[in-house]
């Protein structure tokens, strides 16, 4: 008996599955409408980044560059300036002046009926230029004057005159003055002469010139300070100074 074979249909994988209805294309940045139909259809959206034009380089201000100038110059005038300073120092050698207060004599110091003290000292002073290649210009308005504790005395000025090199000069000045209501000063003064020490200060302002060589430079002032001891201020006695100590600088 001939064998019966069962033959069962077979589906075909690739028909039996069920395709998944496709929707019609739309481009990218469209709608699509209730109908299926995309209405207008719009260029793609694209995002646009600004534009930032870059910045140019940093630039120095004028006002830097001139105070960078001005700098520099001064800088450069204190270099020539020291150069200068330190040619004529190892040249020249400058010293400075010495002054003293070798005597002192009063033709006048009495109280008059209006208590005003009237006062003529005389004044011997001497002047050493120590130096061998530099000569002073002593010129006018000069003013010299005697204090006693905080009071004026007198007064005068120095001659003009030119002091060459390695010189000593002695000077002989008279020194005028009249001082109000003294009459408290006057009894300081007694008692302070009974005890045998007067303490003066002579000052003086002196406007010089440097000559250095045959180069004649600016105008300078002298200022002296002399502190004096005498033993007594009476007129027409002989006034010994029992201390003398002279100090000096100057200045433009």
């Amino acid at each position: 008996m001939a064998d019966h074979q069962r033959i069962h249909p077979v589906q075909d994988p690739e028909a039996a599955a069920p395709q998944a209805p496709t929707a019609p294309l739309v481009p990218r940045g469209s709608s699509r409408s209730d109908k299926g139909d995309p209405p207008e259809s719009y260029p793609p959206f694209r995002r646009t980044i600004p534009y930032a034009p870059s910045k140019p380089p940093p630039r120095r201000s004028c006002c830097r560059k001139c105070l960078c100038w001005t700098i520099s110059l001064l800088i450069l005038q204190i270099l020539i300036l020291g150069i200068l300073a330190a040619i004529i120092y190892f040249v020249f050698q400058p010293k400075i002046p010495k002054y003293s207060v070798d005597a002192m004599s009063i033709t006048q110091f009495n109280l008059g009926n209006d208590n005003s003290l009237s006062a003529t000292f005389n004044v011997n002073i001497t002047a050493r230029n120590p130096n061998k290649k530099i000569g002073i210009y002593y010129e006018g308005g000069s003013h010299l004057s005697v204090w006693y504790t905080g009071t004026k005395l007198c007064e005068g000025s120095l001659p003009k005159f030119y002091q060459g090199h390695r010189n000593t000069t002695l000077l002989n000045l008279t020194l005028t003055g009249k001082t109000q209501d003294a009459n408290g000063l006057l009894q300081s003064l007694q008692a302070q002469q009974q005890a045998g020490n007067i303490p003066l200060r002579l000052r003086g302002k002196v406007p010089v010139r440097i000559k250095l060589g045959k180069l004649k430079l600016m105008k300078w002032k002298f200022l002296v300070r002399c502190g004096l001891v005498v033993d007594t201020l009476s007129a027409d006695n002989v006034i010994r100074i029992r201390e003398s100590n002279c100090k000096f600088r100057f200045r433009l």
